[in-house]
């Protein structure tokens, strides 16, 4: 029977297919036996970055994803359908899909190791040392994001004993070894020493459009979503306070009241996700076709989701200007125009080719949020507050700084019968999921902080509902992984 570890070389050798065949992904070509130079080595990190995208699945399963009642028209998408109703898929050759995230996860992890690789036998020199920092933390975050979907939430009390997923930190140049998940801690402690070693070696100058790769403020920004994530308070501030040097945090938001407000439908779609954007501070392209088909998703934005941009439905009782930029004209096409396709075809005359989209995978919003629960959980209220008027300060029209000023007491009424610290986490994560309508970080927060949620569909009757312990919060791991040796999740 085969090894598991058949799984990832297979990723290793599609990653030469990968850089080689898609044209949009503008690399050079992988060429392992020829990685005997910093500026090769260089080339080769284009690849460490995940090129699957997980917001189509990571937004279904939240409760960002309404019923919008036309299932006896349009056909259902599955990429769409199962991960609204908790279902395992199995097609890895499908984008958008769990498993397909997951070998590139793994694809992008091979680049990396085989760029380590590289530069060890190069002697770790100087001229290397900003690729080796960047290869770290890519590989960090491409594992982090695997045990966040497909492992528990990290849980003091359970970690060392969760099982987690294979990490590794090694070229796989043949189909003999040996893999096993690990804990859930033991892959902790693995990003946390990547991103300990690496965020110093990187260098922001070495990147001919740094928006791509993992800057030093991109690198700090990954970091404060890992210590939230482990709870690890302190050094979420940390990081974040090092994301923000020497500018105010207002401007480094996306200046939605503002410059966003006058901006029509294509105009804001062209610039949400470019690398002109400040707020941008790591994005990646992506095989999928999300730019049209979240608008037209079944279990997507409805008019019953739309509900949370209303101003009642805040603290400040004030609509945030994201709120008149939902487009759609019917329930079936709501959207806020974040993403387009791209079509990039084999030939010019083609009449058909293949669609990516560019994916914001960190900003400086999910810092700010971060930081300001972090602080929460530390007892610096006065802190999350001011972060929390900076962000306000960019998304009122008109906004005033005492008439529309965050403070506990607001966020108290809001949440009647809750002590001030729920309170001011419930407020912040209730500007956060406005923020992030059609990003998938809502779900990040629902299985970090057991949020129950349920999915009813709007002919009524029927209820899916996923409970704070639900076992379908963690993604079943691929049909190949489980018949190759893995232990499958328990769903």
């Amino acid at each position: 029977m085969k090894k598991i570890n058949q799984i990832i070389y297979m990723s290793v050798l599609a990653t030469v297919a990968l850089s080689g065949c898609k044209k949009f992904l503008e690399h050079q070509p992988d060429d392992r036996s020829e990685l005997n130079t910093p500026v090769k080595v260089a080339e080769l990190l284009a690849n460490a970055y995940p090129h699957g995208n997980y917001i189509p699945f990571a937004e279904a399963m939240s409760d960002n994803a309404g019923d919008k009642g036309n299932r006896s028209g349009n056909a259902i998408d599955i990429t769409n359908e199962s991960p609204w109703k908790y279902e395992d898929q199995v097609d890895a050759q499908l984008a958008d899909t769990p498993p397909y995230y997951w070998n590139a996860c793994y694809k992008a992890i091979s680049a990396a190791n085989y760029a380590l690789e590289a530069i060890e036998k190069g002697g770790n020199t100087e001229a290397y040392m900003a690729s080796k920092g960047e290869a770290l933390v890519a590989r960090a975050y491409s594992h982090f994001m695997l045990v966040t979907f497909f492992s528990k939430a990290y849980d003091p009390a359970t970690a060392a004993s969760d099982p987690g997923i294979p990490y590794v930190t090694a070229p796989q140049k043949t189909v003999e070894g040996s893999y096993r998940r690990g804990t859930v801690a033991e892959v902790y402690a693995q990003i946390e020493k990547d991103l300990e070693e690496g965020i110093p070696l990187i260098r922001n100058n070495t990147y001919r459009v740094p928006k791509y790769h993992f800057t030093t403020q991109a690198a700090h920004a990954f970091a404060t979503r890992f210590y939230l994530f482990k709870k690890d308070y302190l050094k979420v501030v940390d990081h974040a306070n090092a994301v923000f040097p020497g500018a105010t945090v207002a401007a480094s938001l996306r200046p939605w009241n503002t410059t966003y407000n006058a901006l029509g439908y294509y105009e804001l779609q062209a610039l949400y996700t470019n690398s002109s954007e400040p707020a941008n501070l790591l994005i990646q392209e992506s095989a999928t076709s999300w730019g049209t088909s979240y608008a037209e998703y079944n279990y997507s934005l409805s008019s019953e989701v739309q509900k949370i941009f209303n101003p009642a439905n805040n603290p400040i009782k004030r609509a945030l200007a994201i709120s008149s930029k939902v487009f759609g004209g019917t329930e079936f096409f709501l959207n806020i125009p974040k993403f387009r396709n791209h079509i990039v075809k084999e030939t010019i005359n083609a009449s058909f080719g293949e669609f990516y989209n560019m994916i914001p995978l960190l900003t400086a919003e999910e810092v700010l949020f971060n930081r300001a629960e972090a602080n929460v959980m530390l007892g610096n209220n006065p802190a999350a507050v001011t972060d929390m008027d900076a962000y306000l300060s960019k998304r009122i029209v008109n906004y005033s700084p005492t008439a529309m000023k965050f403070t506990e007491a607001k966020a108290m009424a809001f949440f009647p019968g809750m002590d001030v610290k729920d309170a001011l986490v419930g407020s912040i994560l209730n500007f956060k999921r406005q923020e992030y309508m059609h990003e998938g970080i809502r779900w990040f927060d629902i299985i970090r902080l057991k949020i129950p949620i349920t999915h009813p569909y709007i002919s009524g009757g029927e209820v899916i509902t996923l409970g704070a312990n639900d076992p379908r919060r963690v993604i079943q791991l691929p049909q190949e992984a489980i018949a190759l040796g893995l232990e499958k999740n328990a769903r």
